[in-house]
């Protein structure tokens, strides 16, 4: 299979029901993905796929040919890792690289996130229980960025460029 991660193809040989997650630590040595249930809940494992973050211990690699993967490996250095480490938020660190991953994918979509906003979006589950810290840090991230990139307009097509 071929899979683009972290913007280099790789062509690799693994079964098609092999999840993500094992594939990027065990076949590339990408580890700072991290191994923490296998069933999709605590997001200790969360990447991006396509600009969006996934769970990747239950997503079958074969079903992410064709996609852009992005591991916390390629995240950095961003305003999210400074915000980090300035609110403290790390204590065990164990579900750090996919709160990062979850909370740069906030970010990607809102710049402005309420406290609501980051409850809503920060599903990944953290034994020590540093939200408070982790809330915190979003929100001085999320100023140090600024606004998002308002997106160019696009032009309308002209009815001679249209075709049937």
């Amino acid at each position: 299979m071929r899979l683009n991660i972290n913007g280099q193809v790789m062509d690799l040989e693994v079964d098609d029901d092999t999840p993500l997650l094992w594939v990027l630590r065990e076949e590339l040595g990408l580890t700072g993905t991290r191994f923490g249930c296998g069933i999709g809940q605590c997001g200790a494992c969360t990447v991006h796929l396509n600009g969006g973050a996934i769970r990747s211990c239950v997503f079958p690699a074969v079903a992410a040919q064709g996609t852009e993967i992005r591991t916390i490996e390629d995240l950095g250095p961003h305003a999210l890792q400074k915000a980090w480490l300035i609110e403290q938020v790390p204590q065990c660190g164990y579900c750090q690289s996919g709160q990062l991953m979850k909370a740069a994918d906030l970010l990607s979509k809102n710049r402005t996130p309420s406290d609501a906003d980051i409850d809503a979006s920060m599903t990944n589950f953290c034994r020590c229980a540093t939200y408070d810290r982790m809330r915190k840090a979003i929100k001085r991230a999320a100023k140090e960025m600024g606004p998002l990139p308002v997106p160019e307009p696009i032009e309308p097509l002209q009815d001679s460029e249209v075709t049937e």
